[in-house]
C-alpha cells in the first residue's frame, strides 16, 4: 500500500488551530502543538465555567436579596417562605434587581411576605 502524507490537509488543520489561538502569549499562538494544548485547556475551562456561572449568579442574587431584606427585619429564608405563602412567583434574579433598582416596590413585597407569614403562623 502506498504511503500517504496528507500535507495540505494537515497544514490546513494546523492553520485552523493556530488561528483560533490568536492573541495567546508567546509560542502559544505560533506553534501548533502549544496552541492545540492551550485551546484544549481553554475549551475545558469554558465548558466548566458556563455551568459554574449559573451557580455564581444565583449566589449573588441571594446575597443581594438577603442584604435588602435585613433592614426590614426579615431574613432571606423567612422572606422567601412568605413570598411562597403569599403566592408571589418572582424569581431571584428579578427580586435582586428590584432590591437594587426599586427599593419602594421591594419594600411592598417584603410587607406582603410578612403579612402572609403572620396569617399562616401566628407564633412568628
Amino acid at each position: 500500500m502506498p504511503r500517504v502524507k496528507g500535507g495540505p490537509y494537515t497544514r490546513r488543520r494546523h492553520r485552523k488551530i493556530v488561528k483560533l489561538a490568536k492573541g495567546y502569549w508567546g509560542a502559544r499562538h505560533r506553534w501548533f502543538r502549544m496552541a492545540n494544548q492551550s485551546l484544549l485547556k481553554a475549551w475545558s475551562h469554558a465548558y466548566r465555567h458556563r455551568r459554574l456561572r449559573k451557580r455564581d449568579f444565583r449566589r449573588l442574587w441571594i446575597v443581594r436579596i438577603n442584604a435588602a431584606v435585613r433592614p426590614h427585619g426579615l431574613t432571606y429564608s423567612r422572606f422567601m417562605a412568605g413570598l411562597k405563602r403569599a403566592g408571589v412567583a418572582i424569581n431571584r434574579k428579578m427580586l435582586a434587581d428590584l432590591a437594587v433598582r426599586d427599593p419602594e416596590g421591594f419594600a411592598r413585597l417584603v410587607e406582603r411576605a410578612r403579612q402572609a407569614l403572620a396569617v399562616t403562623s401566628p407564633a412568628a
